[in-house]
Formats: structure tokens, sequence, C-alpha cells
């Protein structure tokens, strides 16, 4: 059965997706100090965080089998997380291991480095200290190497590699230990390099012909709209890359015109976009536990641990976890770097379909492994790489401005994608960045102590 789009008029929504909520900010983990031009908001009030959204909050209840009370505090500490998380990336340098949640309400943010010495600045930002061996950098240099080998070699039987952080380790999964120990000599390492995980898994893409919500592409296949995005004046919403190519025309659920692809990239990695026409419009919005819709304010990237929630055609409404950024994974298609792995389940046709943490977009469903009845895998691609690669703006409640086009300026601009850690100036002031996003109008360095430290 099809599930239609909401329409106000001539308006017909973009929209695929929900959101989460919270509240009880941890002392320890209180805004730095304000200037005496008033109070700046918490990093919760800045990501929406406090404001509760009731479909994601009983979709939390639902799939991690948390209370009302318990899904609100874990959006509220998972915010306020993510700034702490931050501050200390910037301050360790070239010593932080990585930084992740725990518990039932993510009440605790792990921090770890590689120096003793650092415990005590850690336990100070409200985090708890690990210290581990390997820094972050050079587990990420080590996949790199991965990368580079499985563009010469097969990794039809090793078809997963990635970053695992709180195991500081990187770890391979393979359907035997030769496919693995072959992959891993391909690269040039060591066997005590990687960890070797055997499983039957094998990742697939996630669309078909079969009916439901969402578009189809030139008549045929369908997968799930993603978040609305614009350029300049035209609307449009993004999606998977595996889901088109350049120029192939799409209808929506009932089947009237609705767009063309302008820019997809499939494999390598896995993102497009669908410039829509009339009477298709885009919104902030995506669609919750029974269509309700849920309100976007932004791309703040969610650390691992972080609840996420994911909608799509086939299956609807879910959440998860996440367990790793920066995964690699070889489809039978083609390997796609740079995905998201969560514990959130899918099935064939939610592919392209929207990733939220809070009220903050994370990405589009790529692909992934078992279903929603007994449980599974999935990937996304992060939505700031997709922005950033076709200069889009995510559609968001609050004030935009378009996302600017050559190369990446020094001074602090709406709508460019930061990285966490790169360094811009406003008002005559350098700020260095906390979490990676997409900058919205009013979340300039100066307002918006939750994604921005002054240096």
């Amino acid at each position: 059965m099809v599930h239609r789009h909401a329409v106000a008029g001539r308006r017909v929504a973009l929209t695929a997706l929900g959101a989460l909520v919270a509240t009880g900010i941890p002392a320890a983990w209180a805004a730095e100090p304000t200037p005496a031009a008033g109070p700046l908001p918490s990093a919760a009030q800045t990501l929406g965080a406090d404001r509760p959204s009731a479909p994601v909050l009983r979709a939390l209840e639902r799939d991690l089998g948390l209370t009302p009370a318990q899904a609100s505090r874990r959006l509220v500490n998972e915010a306020e997380a993510g700034t702490r998380a931050g501050r200390l990336r910037n301050a360790l340098g070239v010593r932080f291991a990585g930084a992740w949640l725990r518990g039932t309400t993510s009440q605790e943010l792990m921090v770890a480095t590689t120096d003793a010495a650092d415990v005590p600045a850690i336990k100070a930002q409200g985090a708890k200290a690990t210290v581990v061996k390997t820094t972050l950098r050079d587990l990420r240099a080590v996949k790199r190497k991965l990368d580079v080998a499985s563009a010469r070699v097969s990794t039809s039987d090793a078809p997963l590699w990635y970053v695992d952080i709180p195991a500081n380790r990187v770890v391979v999964e393979a359907v035997d230990k030769a496919a693995a120990a072959a992959f891993v000599k391909a690269a040039g390492l060591g066997a005590k390099s990687v960890s070797v995980k055997v499983t039957a898994n094998r990742p697939r893409l996630l669309e078909d012909l079969t009916g439901g919500d969402a578009y189809y592409i030139d008549g045929t296949a369908r997968c799930s709209i993603g978040f609305s995005v614009t350029k300049g004046e035209q609307e449009g919403f993004a999606s998977a890359g595996h889901c088109g190519k350049p120029g192939a025309r799409t209808t929506g659920y009932n089947q009237a015109a609705q767009g063309t692809f302008q820019a997809s990239t499939f494999p390598g990695k896995d993102m497009s976009w669908v410039a829509v026409v009339d009477p298709w419009k885009a919104t902030p919005n995506v669609k919750g536990e029974g269509g309700q819709p849920v309100a976007i304010t932004g791309s703040v990237q969610a650390l691992v641990g972080a609840a996420i929630c994911r909608s799509g055609s086939t299956t609807g409404w879910h959440c998860g976890k996440v367990e790793q950024h920066d995964t690699s994974v070889s489809y039978a298609e083609g390997r796609v770097d740079g995905l998201t792995r969560t514990t959130v389940c899918a099935e064939p046709g939610d592919s392209g379909g929207p990733y939220v943490s809070g009220v903050q977009a994370q990405g589009v469903t790529s692909g992934g492994s078992g279903d929603c009845k007994t449980g599974g895998t999935t990937f996304y691609q992060p939505i700031n790489a997709l922005l950033s690669d076709f200069g889009l703006t995510l559609k968001t409640a609050v004030a935009q401005s378009p996302a600017p086009q050559g190369n990446a300026a020094q001074t602090w601009t709406p709508g460019r994608v930061y990285e966490a850690g790169v360094t811009v100036t406003h008002a005559g002031v350098r700020y260095q960045c906390l979490q990676t996003h997409q900058a919205q109008g009013p979340w300039s360095p100066t307002a918006t102590p939750a994604l921005w430290q002054r240096v």
C-alpha cells in the first residue's frame, strides 16, 4: 500500500523520517561561561534536544526499551556530550583516540587518549577517561591502507572494514579468516594490525521494484526520499546514489511527475539529489511514526553510541544506535567508503531514506543486512558530505542561507559544511569547530558554544 505524502493545497512535503528529545542536563555538562550580553543557549537548546517530538520518543521507547523520561534524558545527554567531546578532541590534539557514549540514557561520555597525563583534563569536562595504545589518527591510517588495497583486490569475501573506536582497533569482517588474512596482507599490514570478525552477513543495497512509500525511478525501481534540500532557488531532495543516475526521471508516490536526478555518486560514495517540479515543495519535515512530521533544525553529527532513527518506504520508522563512522562496505555492485554503521533495521525499498538523531539530520540509507523482523544492521551516507559535494543547503526549520560556492573560506559563512577541528574567523575572533555540521544562519560561532570554541 502506498503511503501518501501530506498535501497542503499545491504544496507536497518531501519527507521521510523522524527525530528525538530530552531533559535534565548533568551539571558537569553545562555550557562554558557566557558573555555579559546575556546567557547563550546550551547544546541541547541549540540542537533542539530539549524539545521532544512525540513520534521520536515513542520509537525510542519501543526500539531501545526506554521509558518516556529516559528517552527524553538520553537526547539531552547526547547533545551535551557532543560539545564536550569536541572540546576534548581539540584540546588533546594528536593524542585523541576517539569518543563514544555509554549507558541507558547516554549518561557516560567516554574519551580515549594515548597519554595518562590527559586523564584529569578529561574528567574535568564531565567525561570518563580511558588510556589506549593507538591514536585515532593512526587507526584511520591503517584503515586507509585497507581502502587503497580494496581498489585492486576483490573484497567480496571481506565486505566490511572500519575503525572500532571503543575497542581501539581496526576491524575486518569476512566470511572466513583466510579471506580476511588475504585482504590484510594485500594492504601491506601485519596480522596484529587488524582484528578479524568472521560473519556470514553480506551487506546489500536496499532497493527493489515493489510498491510503497516514496518515489520511483524511470517507472521501475523504488527508493525512499531523504531530506529536502535547495540549490539557489531550485528545490529538491537528497537520496542514495545507487537509486539513480544523473538524468533519470522520478515520479512520486502517486506516479505523478516529480523531478530529475541532478547528480549521483556510486560507488565510492552513495549520494544523489533530485531537483523537483511543481507541485512538489521542500519542507524541513521528515516522517516519524504514523507519518507524523518532525522538523529538522540542522545536521550536527552524532557521536558513536548515540540513538538514531530511520524512516523508509518499506518498513517505516525504526530506531537504534550509531556503531561506527567512516565504515567501508564492499557491496556486490561496488565499494563505498565513509558510511556510518547502525543497529537500525531496514529492508529493500528503504534506500535513500533519512536518519535523524534528535532533530539533527544524519544521513541517507545506503544498505545493510538482516531485516526488521529478526533484526539487522544498516549503513548510511552522511548528509554533511552530500551537502558539501553537491553544494546543497539542507532545508531546516531555522533561517537559512544558500550553500556558498567555490573554495572554503577562513571566514565563517552560513551554508558551508564545517568539519570538527577546523578554524574560522568571525567578528574578528578565531573559533574552532567542535562538531561537524552545516552552518545555519542563527548558528554563528559567537552565539553557539555548542558548536564553536573560541581560540
